[in-house]
């Protein structure tokens, strides 16, 4: 079963849900974050939290706490706390000089990272002295905009992608509010800001990156419609080069299988076996399943206006259910180990509700036991 929800004509920058999933909030590309409750099949929207000045480009909500932190070109974030009725926001430190670019909180929900432009990731906490959250700078070997960030399961490893087609991994242990780490695949040695492993992809931004449900494995997805998989060195474990256009964002679905979308604005599922990365199939189907042959991803540039049509008829209307680039892919039901169902935020303005059900016995069947 698929929902679509749609929210205007403005691109869904970022969005988040709250634990039961009765409400979502939602950036339509601008400076405010809207928040909606579900009434029958419809939405309402019943808070509008508008603190940024400039457009807000991450935004995530913590299940347990009931946080919400959002961060934005305004090179600012916030946390909001439901008090009375009112989001209340809380003050961060966040003490970078160009724009923030993505945020999430840790497991744990004891911090949280935001990555920018100015070529650092904070890491924030909250001061109890001060009643504010400050936060912790990680800089080097960072040289370029951090895209995206993931966690670890053990709440203190950080995964960056950037744009100088890098993925770091760092420890952003935080001696001050948690004990001690384990040693982990990734190292041994943990203190602030060392940089536990670096990929090297030379093919494009990394738009995208993920833990696995266990923390073993990080995958990642460039600019240059390439998928990698990385554990715990610097060489990738295994890499495809896709025939499609680029992904923006990626989410592990099980310890071996994961859902990456974006550009051709179509959700794809593929699988890890250990040693390859296999393409698995298309979650929204088409109408048609009359192929189209190999393309590179110049060739679907310079045929973007037939990019999910029909071959058969040469319509012009895409047949996926989004009609523009999807910029998030997140975890909508399911455990950490096994996702039943995801949600897509896209630049048609919809957010879509997807059910991996039907895929059940697909992921199964690809799944190394």
């Amino acid at each position: 079963m698929t929902e679509i929800f749609n929210f205007g004509v403005k691109p869904i920058t970022c969005h988040a849900w709250n634990a039961d999933r009765t409400q979502l909030a939602l950036s339509p590309n601008s400076n405010d974050v809207e928040i909606y409750e579900k009434q029958g099949r419809g939405w309402n929207k019943i808070h509008t939290l508008s603190e940024h000045t400039h457009v807000v480009t991450g935004i995530d909500w913590a299940p347990n706490s009931n946080r919400i932190v959002t961060c934005a070109a305004d090179r600012n974030a916030y946390v909001w706390q439901l008090r009375d009725g009112v989001w209340q926001q809380e003050l961060v430190i966040l003490r970078i000089n160009r724009a923030a670019t993505c945020v999430k909180w840790s497991p744990s929900e004891d911090k949280f990272a935001v990555g920018s432009s100015s070529r650092m990731i904070s890491v924030c906490y909250f001061e109890q002295e001060n009643n504010w959250w400050v936060s912790k700078h990680i800089k080097k070997p960072l040289r370029s905009t951090i895209v995206s960030i993931d966690w670890h399961p053990n709440n203190v490893l950080l995964a960056a992608g950037c744009c100088d087609y890098k993925a770091y991994v760092f420890s952003a242990y935080i001696k001050e509010i948690e004990a001690k780490p384990s040693a982990t695949s990734w190292g041994k040695k943990m203190p602030f800001g060392n940089c536990m492993s670096t990929v090297s992809l030379d093919n494009g931004w990394v738009h995208g990156v993920a833990f696995s449900p266990s923390g073993e494995r990080l995958v990642m997805v460039t600019h240059g419609s390439m998928i990698s998989v990385a554990g715990g060195g610097e060489t990738p474990l295994a890499q495809l080069r896709t025939q499609h256009l680029p992904f923006n964002s990626v989410l592990w679905v099980s310890e071996n299988s994961f859902i990456a979308a974006g550009h051709d604005c179509n959700p794809m599922l593929f699988n890890f076996n250990g040693d390859a990365i296999e393409f698995a199939c298309k979650i929204d189907q088409a109408k048609s399943n009359a192929s189209t042959g190999r393309m590179s991803a110049m060739a679907r540039f310079q045929q973007m206006d037939k990019k999910g049509t029909d071959a058969n008829s040469g319509s012009g209307d895409l047949q996926t259910k989004h009609k523009n680039a999807i910029l998030q892919v997140s975890s909508y039901a399911g455990d950490g180990a096994t996702v039943s169902q995801l949600s897509t935020g896209a630049k048609d303005g919809n957010v879509i509700v997807w059910s991996l059900k039907t895929l059940a016995q697909q992921i199964s069947e690809l799944t190394i036991q």
